[in-house]
């Protein structure tokens, strides 16, 4: 399995943040793929699992559960938990260490790839629902989806996952990672 780097966590920020960015103010309250969420919701998830997870990786105290992070900059907020995760992420030893979380222990580098598959399938999930392209890394998705396809072999889907949905062999990786979490992806044109 190919190693993890903060590096691969910046490609991805950046690529969901353009994606945010170009969000216009009608498509906010959008349905997404991930159907509990809308856009707004999908996005706040985002800057709320970043912050959970610089929490984590720092010892500090876990945000608010359930709070609006977004407030009239979207964006923003995004651009802002990115940074900090990805300040978090950078110390010394961090993908080296243990984590305790909600689902058990995990390293550093575990953590920053399950942190890296909810990133790309909600980008994913925001371009499905926005129409806005998704400029999400192939070697990223491909990534994601064999670490995915490996930890969901031995834990429960219930509440965290739909049961994997068809996709064509040939579909790019990001459209094999959202079918193999649960999202119907259209067939290829």
């Amino acid at each position: 399995m190919t190693t993890v780097s903060v590096e691969d966590l910046v490609r991805a920020c950046e690529a969901v943040g353009d994606l945010i960015a170009e969000v216009r103010p009608e498509q906010w309250k959008a349905p997404t793929p991930c159907t509990e969420w809308d856009v707004r919701e999908v996005v706040n998830h985002l800057v709320g699992m970043d912050l959970v997870f610089a929490a984590m990786i720092e010892g500090g105290p876990m945000p608010e559960r359930g709070a609006d992070r977004l407030g009239d900059d979207p964006a923003g907020a995004h651009r802002s938990s990115s940074a900090s995760l990805q300040a978090a992420f950078s110390r010394p030893g961090v993908l080296e260490r243990s984590y305790r979380g909600p689902l058990g222990s995990a390293t550093g580098a575990e953590r920053l790839q399950i942190r890296l598959y909810d990133l790309l399938v909600h980008g994913w999930d925001l371009a499905q629902a926005t129409g806005i392209p998704a400029r999400l890394s192939e070697d990223l998705a491909a990534q994601a989806l064999a670490f995915v396809q490996v930890q969901l072999s031995t834990q429960s889907r219930t509440g965290r996952f739909a049961e994997p949905q068809p996709v064509e062999a040939t579909a790019p990786a990001i459209d094999q990672l959202a079918a193999f979490l649960g999202r119907p992806v259209p067939p290829q044109l």
